[in-house]
């Protein structure tokens, strides 16, 4: 059974990487352009992985996280979630935390580092 990577980002380009690399790693991908989105497709679908830049449209991803984590489903609230971000805002890894997000990767991805991230949380 393949596992289930959800990436929550507008950049197109980084979603047809992404998906490219792990497709061919024998990971189904789905993919959210907002965070919206990503919560609609969380809350119907289950994931192992969730794929969430920080800077999205409609809902960005701290608060995205936010509200996953208090989800009622016990195995969504708790998906494993791998902030990206180019970090703009500034925030601290103590604030990536504190939203709930489990990991956080810098832009420019490294698509190597990404892979051993993801593989962590679904081996």
């Amino acid at each position: 059974m393949d596992k289930k990577i959800l990436i929550a980002e507008d950049s197109s380009v980084i979603q047809n990487l992404a998906r490219k690399i792990f497709q061919q790693l024998n990971y189904s991908i789905a993919s959210a352009k907002n965070g919206k989105e990503a919560v609609n497709m969380l809350s119907n679908d289950d994931f192992d992985v969730l794929l969430l830049d920080i800077n999205i449209p409609q809902l960005d991803g701290m608060e995205c996280a936010r509200q996953i984590r208090q989800m009622e489903d016990s195995s969504k609230a708790n998906i494993p979630i791998i902030a990206i971000s180019g970090n703009a805002k500034n925030y601290t890894l103590e604030d990536f935390k504190d939203a709930g997000m489990t990991e956080y990767m810098q832009k420019p991805l490294n698509f190597d580092e990404l892979v051993e991230m993801v593989k962590k949380y679904t081996a």
